[in-house]
């Protein structure tokens, strides 16, 4: 599984620790959020790029499996469960966070294949929009 270098903000970490700290069950979601905190690059919420994953982003990816494409926005826990929303808890959304437009990730699917994604676009940025509160 390939781990390509990441970048977040240090409002998304602050809040991503929180969370953490909040879970009753420490599962192996958690974890890997966890180990993706850990070897980020944390700049501030006005020098994160335009083309960088953040949380509440919207993101086009694509499998390069079968050339499908998927439109995605990364959600906290409470949020996720809408059709195109993914949990930051779930393996796509600790390996979608900080990544930049045109980096890969190996995604596991619930049937435990591996895929390979490709981050096309970020479609909707929090940070470049000017929503700093979400």
């Amino acid at each position: 599984m390939t781990t390509p270098s990441i970048t977040i903000t240090r409002l998304d970490l602050q809040r991503l620790e929180s969370l953490l700290e909040s879970l009753e069950d420490f599962g192996p979601g958690a974890k890997a959020l966890e180990d993706e905190l850990a070897r980020a690059q944390v700049v501030g919420h006005d020098e994160v790029p335009a083309g960088v994953v953040t949380m509440n982003s919207r993101v086009c990816c694509r499998d390069e499996g079968n050339g499908k494409e998927y439109h995605l926005t990364l959600v906290y826990p409470q949020d996720a469960g809408a059709e195109g929303t993914v949990s930051i808890l779930a393996p796509v959304g600790s390996a979608l966070l900080g990544l930049t437009v045109g980096q890969h990730i190996d995604w596991p699917t619930p049937a435990g294949k591996l895929i390979k994604l490709t981050l096309l676009a970020v479609e909707y940025q929090p940070e470049a929009a000017g929503a700093y509160s979400r």
